[in-house]
């Protein structure tokens, strides 16, 4: 496989050009293989579920991975162009394996592939696996050539509709009486959103007034961790001229939700994680290190846990305590991806990030309390959340970034001056997570899709948490400048 091409926090990412037919039909058989060898394929299954988003290069990797799938003796179940937890339903109701071609919120340029299980994503005990089975080997050239004509042609012949897509429509049909969303107005922001049709329709048979907006041929890479201020305004301009209760909408592959309440201004994904939380009634609650502390200060949950960042660290986690013994389980991420671990209001597990979920929860607590979007919030503990990301910074500059700060006293002092304060604690859970001595905090991490440094920043106001993440990501580049 190419040296470049790897797992990041969820699946495999990449650029475009490194996600060769034979590259990306590597990895469908090592996963195959896997399942078969761990015993997580059923004997005797013939197929495997398969999906991609709107990327102008996911058809042509859709068709590699058909080639790779059929060269292991599978049949694609075709789920065509779907939000990533549709695919992922329906390997759980078939009982087949899943493959979706998604780069989910990174840019044009790059794509990437997410596997999952009859059982959901797969975890990151899974991806070591497979990163130590043997390249297989190809048939001729010519047989693979064929086998890749064969998928873009199946690719092509794929029609607007499927049953992943109809069972995940069905999923949240089922959920809540039609016309629960009756009287309000919601703009739906489009752009090139997989999901962005499904939206519409679920919206429209819930009963709200749908505004449709800023519908997108071209890619437009949303990264709900990292709503620039254009966004907000522009939510804005739309709330006013349409006179819209929220605009919604996800990233490109439809796991993660984006959520603006009356004003514009954009509700932070760890909140929409934890009102859907209260919304649904749950027990005990999953979330990784970045997340928002009122999920704790709340007191409104029996138990919570911190993971890495990665949605397989939460699945893993949710596995092992459903397993302990706790009911109710579910978990979120920082991006507001929801994810449901046992059966819960009539709904079955779905572990995987899930956009739908939370918005239509938010919706529907704003509608049973007669309450605007952003009202709901102030039901939590005042602690707001900012993040952003400085780009072009590789892993190898981040870690010894971290690495200063984490090792040196004196260092981390200095970083965290602007703040007028000392560092209380440091949690190396996942990059470098900083108490500080006002319970602030500044939590430095690498992605593990892209060449970016990721900042996170909370505090008990929204402006205070921006002053932290302006300054923060001042300081950051003047230390890396230093260290050049």
């Amino acid at each position: 496989m190419a040296p470049t091409v790897g797992f990041g926090t969820s699946g495999v990412r990449a650029l475009v050009t490194d996600l060769s037919a034979h590259v990306v039909a590597s990895y469908v058989r090592v996963f195959i293989q896997h399942l078969r060898q761990t015993g997580q394929m059923k004997p005797g299954t013939t197929h495997c579920v398969v999906g991609w988003d709107l990327r102008p290069s996911s058809p042509a990797i859709a068709a590699a991975v058909c080639a790779g799938l059929l060269q292991e003796g599978l049949e694609c179940d075709w789920a065509g162009c779907v939000p990533t937890p549709a695919l992922a339903l329906r390997a759980l109701q078939t009982g087949c394996p899943g493959i979706m071609v998604t780069g989910s919120h990174i840019p044009f340029d790059r794509n990437g592939i997410k596997f999952y299980t009859a059982q959901g994503e797969i975890l990151k005990a899974d991806e070591a696996a497979m990163a130590q089975l043997p390249l297989p080997v190809f048939s001729p050239q010519d047989t693979f050539s064929a086998l890749l004509n064969q998928g873009v042609a199946q690719v092509k012949a794929q029609a607007a509709d499927s049953a992943a897509l109809t069972d995940y429509v069905k999923r949240y049909t089922q959920l809540l009486p039609a016309q629960t969303l009756q009287g309000m107005r919601v703009g739906v922001y489009q752009h090139s959103a997989v999901g962005r049709d499904i939206l519409v329709q679920l919206l429209t048979h819930f009963g709200a007034t749908v505004v449709t907006l800023g519908r997108s041929d071209a890619f437009v890479p949303i990264d709900t961790e990292a709503v620039s201020t254009n966004d907000e305004a522009m939510a804005a301009q739309w709330c006013a001229q349409h006179r819209l209760d929220a605009v919604v909408s996800t990233d490109g592959d439809g796991d993660r939700p984006w959520v603006c309440d009356e004003q514009g201004r954009f509700m932070r994904g760890d909140v929409l994680g934890t009102l859907t939380a209260l919304w649904l009634g749950v027990h005990t609650v999953v979330t990784p290190v970045s997340s928002n502390t009122a999920l704790e200060k709340s007191v409104q949950f029996r138990h919570t846990h911190r993971t890495r960042i990665g949605s397989p660290y939460v699945i893993e986690a949710m596995q092992a305590l459903e397993q302990a013994g706790h009911t109710r389980v579910a978990g979120f991420e920082a991006n507001g991806g929801f994810l449901l671990q046992t059966q819960q209001n009539g709904m079955q597990p779905l572990p995987t990030r899930d956009s739908t979920l939370p918005i239509l929860a938010v919706l529907c607590m704003s509608k049973q309390k007669d309450s605007a979007l952003s009202d709901l919030a102030a039901m939590l503990p005042a602690r707001f959340t900012q993040s952003d990301r400085i780009q072009n910074v590789t892993a190898a500059k981040s870690q010894r970034l971290i690495a200063q700060l984490a090792q040196n006293p004196q260092a981390l002092k200095r970083f965290v001056a602007f703040t007028g304060n000392n560092p209380s604690n440091i949690d190396q859970t996942d990059g470098l997570r900083i108490t500080l001595s006002d319970d602030a905090i500044i939590h430095l991490r690498p992605s593990g899709n892209a060449p970016e440094l990721r900042c996170y920043t909370e505090a008990e106001s929204a402006e205070k948490a921006l002053h932290l993440l302006r300054n923060g990501l001042e300081e950051i580049q003047k230390t890396l400048r230093e260290q050049e």
